[in-house]
């Protein structure tokens, strides 16, 4: 999933979107409600991106965590959230059978299954597309001579008077 610019806030109920970097602060807008503040530096901010399951064998992006989700509820609202801890267990297990349950808690599952439902309800599971490596552009046609056009960057300074 992409996750760019999705924000958890530690004590703050949902998932933000960065909107701007402030002078002490960033600018954040609650995905749900639309409604923007503030978000100082003492507070917890930890963007979506940089957020791992552990596994047992490496540790799995939340995207892909969110995919795989995707996938077995084939594009459905995942399990409530507030189910009780066995049944999110056994759920997660499904999902991910792998995952280290030494360090993944259940309030790690309630997490991630609240952030899931959240994005589903605002249809903003996008799958991302794998990027092709080492893909180069087409070249093009050499049935006419023609020189190659070069761009010439703008020199910072004063605008020229005409």
């Amino acid at each position: 999933m992409v996750l760019k610019d999705i924000l958890a806030i530690s004590g703050e109920p949902g998932l933000f979107r960065f909107i701007a970097q402030g002078k002490n602060s960033i600018i954040v807008e609650q995905l749900e409600t639309k409604k923007r503040s503030s978000a100082y530096g003492s507070a917890k901010v930890s963007s979506l991106v940089d957020i791992a399951i552990f596994t047992e064998k490496e540790d799995l992006p939340l995207g892909k965590v969110f995919d795989l989700i995707y996938e077995k509820t084939k594009g459905e609202a995942a399990i409530d959230s507030k189910s009780d801890a066995s049944k999110l267990k056994t759920w997660f297990e499904e999902i991910l059978p792998d995952y280290s349950r030494e360090k993944v808690y259940v309030s790690d599952i309630k997490k991630i299954v609240f952030w899931y439902n959240i994005l589903h309800r605002l249809n903003m599971l996008i799958k991302e597309e794998p990027e092709a490596e080492g893909k180069e552009e087409p070249e093009a046609k050499s049935d006419s001579v023609t020189s190659p056009v070069v761009k010439k960057k703008k020199s910072p300074g004063k605008p020229k008077a005409e």
